[in-house]
């Protein structure tokens, strides 16, 4: 039920990360809780902002936003200072919003720029504010040193000091902050959430197929697409008929591509692009085992959506999704560039229908249980509420 629209709290999100005309998929991360928290109460305005360097984005019907465009350098050479140059671009037009209705709470995603200009607003309109980091690289470094990297640190932590709550997407991601931070950083970990009819287990009942393995990710060197490449040509003795579809794209795909034919295995691989989430949900559904061993990933929403379809996830160990998956019940967890671990777990769950049948129910139970839009949405109002106090 609705809450009562006079009661209902006023939240301004300010975010890099929201779908657009360019990208449908891009920040569906954001989007997809704000009509959960509208149902608790929380009514929403969202500002998605672009430097002016990138193409322009507009919004799409199903994510309502204001696109806003900003000046930075391009490049991480300017991201220290682009929380000043969104504030400046932000502070008229979100002072008439606060005028006209009253913000209760200002929600930023990403500490630079998004949430520095928050701090800003924060402070002159005498509004809390609340950053969720989506990141392991908490400070902004880029794995860089030099004194560009020290403006971001020395931003990003004015940032976690002034917020009311630092919100991180998983307990790796916690662990990196209290790590960087002062003592007295407020921090709570709100792990995304999935619409689970949307992401559901496929209902037919059809012919056994020949085996598939998913992987769907931005094609980088971190996201670990070539231990998957390198598996399927150790697999291929095996399981003659394994097909593995890969979804994203990326500057690594070049490489990738070159990696299958110099391994025989191209015929096997298909790189599929970027597809829309109703094609990602339908490979999904169609696979026998969704893997990303990704050496640097602060959750993965993509490891959650296969968990909802009832697919058997492959994750690594040290990453956010631990958070999440317990070995061998609900998924399974191999060290980063563990191939021999990779290819046993891939051989170990296509050949045993038995285990492959537990681990999906139990994969699809943890989402219904603890990881639907409707619990991030409850745990993001209580985060706003507690701010307000």
């Amino acid at each position: 039920m609705c809450a009562d629209p006079a009661k209902a709290l006023h939240v301004l999100t300010l975010t890099p990360f929201f779908p657009s005309d360019l990208n449908d998929v891009g920040g569906c991360f954001v989007a997809d809780p704000i009509e959960e928290l509208r149902n608790l109460g929380m009514n929403s305005t969202v500002i998605a902002v672009s430097p002016l360097h990138n193409r322009r984005r507009r919004a799409v019907s199903s994510a309502p936003a204001e696109w806003v465009r900003y000046f930075q350098f391009p490049g991480t050479l300017g991201l220290s200072s682009a929380g000043k140059t969104v504030y400046a671009r932000l502070a008229g037009p979100v002072g008439r919003i606060h005028r006209d209705h009253p913000i209760n709470v200002i929600h930023a995603h990403a500490t630079l720029p998004c949430g520095y200009a928050a701090m800003l607003l924060s402070q002159s309109l005498k509004i809390p504010f609340v950053v969720t980091v989506h990141g392991l690289d908490v400070l902004n470094t880029c794995s860089r040193g030099g004194a560009p990297a020290a403006w971001r640190r020395t931003a990003s932590l004015k940032v976690y000091a002034a917020a009311r709550t630092v919100i991180c997407i998983s307990r790796r991601v916690e662990e990196m902050l209290k790590a960087a931070t002062r003592s007295d950083t407020h921090s709570l970990v709100v792990h995304n959430g999935v619409n689970p009819n949307f992401f559901s287990p496929n209902q037919e009942e059809g012919e056994q197929k020949a085996p598939e393995i998913l992987a769907v990710g931005s094609l980088l060197p971190s996201k670990g697409h070539d231990l998957v490449l390198r598996a399927v040509a150790k697999l291929r003795p095996s399981f003659d008929e394994l097909h593995c579809r890969i979804i994203g794209e990326g500057p690594d795909g070049a490489r990738l591509q070159s990696m299958a034919r110099e391994s025989g295995i191209e015929k096997q691989v298909q790189f599929a692009g970027r597809q829309s989430r109703l094609q990602v949900a339908e490979a999904m559904r169609r696979c026998s085992v969704f893997v990303l061993p990704s050496r640097n990933e602060a959750l993965g929403c993509v490891y959650l959506e296969a968990m909802s379809c009832g697919k058997p996830v492959i994750g690594c160990r040290g990453q956010g999704i631990a958070d999440v998956i317990e070995h061998g019940k609900n998924g399974w967890l191999i060290p980063p560039d563990g191939l021999d671990e990779l290819v046993a777990a891939i051989s170990t769950l296509l050949k045993s229908h038995e285990l492959r049948a537990r681990i999906e129910a139990a994969a699809r139970r943890t989402i219904l249980e603890k990881l639907t839009l409707s619990s991030q949405a409850q745990r993001l109002a209580a985060a706003y509420r507690e701010a307000l106090a």
